[in-house]
């Protein structure tokens, strides 16, 4: 939008189409209809009806990886362009289509149904970035959707996929959130009680934004050439390993996905992450954190925690994502089944058997490293299930458990010498504890004092909603070094208990 530093550059930026051409959908226009034989369509965003104001901005992304100086966010234009009011230079916005398993059944032709992707850019660094506008309208594949996004759930995305990055876990970025006065109608709840919001837009930013859903529509439909296209263009761009004329590469691919997701569970499990909805649709072929809907960070220890009310049966609860990560790989190895010899699916069978295991090794080390366990003793693992027993047993806060543990002396836990809440909770009726934990160094740059729990969150939008975006920022800054003690967090009761108001809170699909 500018010249000078932090110029978008139009020569750096290109439309996602110009990298491989990628038929596009041959119907124009946004009407909803069933599209066949493309990856994308062509889609114009609808501007979000004025006035706009600025909500929350990443210094992080807007510098780090955009490359614009933090001045340009101030600018009448930067609220259009990163609403979908303009287009920058170059841009082909386009909207995605994929299907997907919802709540495991096949939902047929899914598609971005209020996103647009603007191209990608190539920062300073060499790093290719996708944006994509949430909430920015009507497209093809909006269903009986608005195309709109509301305030409440733009600011949970927001806050949470900046937070997750700083917290090491892989996720897609959010670079600013621009707020509107078009109302938008929602019934929250699904119980009838609909309620006039305001409609809202994140830019946001992924490596990719391709999903499972991306290669199940089309095995589905039978599109195999272009399944063809798409994998090795993913492959091309983003697994730098593989060898494009390796002819095991589909097989080397798979096994890649089946590690990373793995990986990327046991990361949400060590933070206590409920991502609220694992549909297939919503799981990143990069395994990265995407779609952040009713998901919540668990408080009282419970592997049955279910952040989304509309979730009756518990399908998407905390402790069942490990086994929901392993369906949705079995449906991606189903995805890639016409591609793959009868030889390489056989042993992408044997690779998928293998996912129990990586995720169970990644899963430990990754609370060894929570309790500052070092070395490799064999009863560590009954020490990690020991004290997650004992968490549920007692309701402990996950959170604050695993931050206390760090904050107390070696000493002190082995003299039963301490007033943490929580430890004292613990060990009141089981003070094998003190004798089975061999910390030899606790660490507070592992477990976090501050997450985002769904009542700072709330209360953040109920302030929002008045247009007093002060607590989104307050959270923005707090949650990006969540690690450090804050003065103004702990005023905030940002690392207490939750508020007894807490306690009726309710998250769901409607966004």
């Amino acid at each position: 939008p500018h010249t000078g530093p932090g110029t978008i550059q139009s020569g750096h930026y290109r439309s996602v189409l110009s990298a491989e051409a990628f038929p596009v959908d041959e119907v124009d226009g946004n009407f909803v209809r069933t599209v066949k034989n493309c990856v994308f369509s062509k889609s114009l965003p609808t501007p979000l009806k004025g006035p706009l104001r600025l909500a929350a901005v990443s210094k992080d992304v807007i510098e780090g990886i955009l490359d614009v100086d933090m001045a340009v966010t101030q600018s009448e234009e930067f609220l259009h362009y990163a609403s979908g009011g303009r287009l920058l230079p170059g841009s082909v916005p386009l909207a995605h289509r994929y299907g997907g398993h919802q709540f495991g059944y096949w939902a047929g032709q899914l598609g971005d149904g209020r996103a647009h992707s603007l191209g990608q850019y190539t920062n300073r660094k060499g790093e290719v970035w996708e944006m994509q506008l949430k909430g920015s309208g009507k497209t093809p594949y909006s269903r009986s959707g608005d195309g709109r996004a509301v305030i409440r759930s733009s600011v949970r995305e927001f806050l949470c996929s900046e937070a997750m990055h700083v917290l090491g876990v892989p996720t897609s970025r959010a670079a600013s959130l621009i707020v509107s006065d078009e109302p938008v109608i929602r019934d929250q709840f699904y119980n009838g009680n609909v309620k006039t919001e305001r409609g809202a837009v994140v830019l946001r930013l992924a490596r990719s934004w391709f999903r499972i859903g991306s290669l199940e529509i089309l095995s589905e439909s039978g599109e195999i050439d272009l399944l063809r296209k798409l994998l090795n263009f993913v492959i091309d761009e983003h697994f730098s390993s593989i060898e494009s004329d390796d002819p095991d590469k589909y097989l080397v691919f798979y096994s890649t996905v089946v590690n990373e997701t793995a990986h990327m569970i046991a990361q949400w499990m060590s933070v206590g992450f409920a991502h609220g909805v694992c549909n297939t649709d919503n799981f990143s072929l990069l395994s990265i954190t995407i779609d952040y809907g009713p998901f919540g960070f668990m408080e009282a220890y419970n592997p049955d925690f279910v952040p989304n009310t509309s979730d009756d049966e518990g399908r998407y609860s905390i402790g069942a994502q490990a086994n929901v990560g392993l369906f949705n790989l079995e449906k991606l190895l189903t995805a890639l089944s016409p591609v793959l010899s009868k030889k390489q699916r056989k042993e992408a069978k044997i690779i998928l058997k293998g996912y129990a295991n990586i995720y169970q090794m990644r899963f430990h080390q990754l609370f060894k490293a929570k309790l500052g366990l070092l070395g490799d003793e064999e009863e560590d693992g009954y020490l990690i299930a020991f004290l997650l027993k004992m968490m549920e047993d007692t309701q402990s806060d996950f959170t604050t458990t695993f931050r206390q543990l760090s904050e107390v002396s070696v000493e002190q836990l082995h003299n039963n010498n301490f007033t943490q809440v929580e430890l004292v909770n613990i060990t009141k009726d089981e003070c094998e504890l003190k004798k089975k934990c061999n910390c030899e160094k606790c660490l507070t740059d592992v477990n976090p004092r501050y997450v985002l729990r769904n009542w700072m969150a709330e209360s953040a939008i109920r302030k929002a909603e008045m247009n007093d975006f002060s607590e989104v920022e307050l959270l923005h800054h707090i949650l990006s070094s969540p690690f450090v003690t804050q003065e103004t967090a702990e005023e905030a009761g940002y690392a207490a208990r939750p508020p007894l108001w807490a306690e009726r809170l309710k998250v769901s699909c409607s966004s």
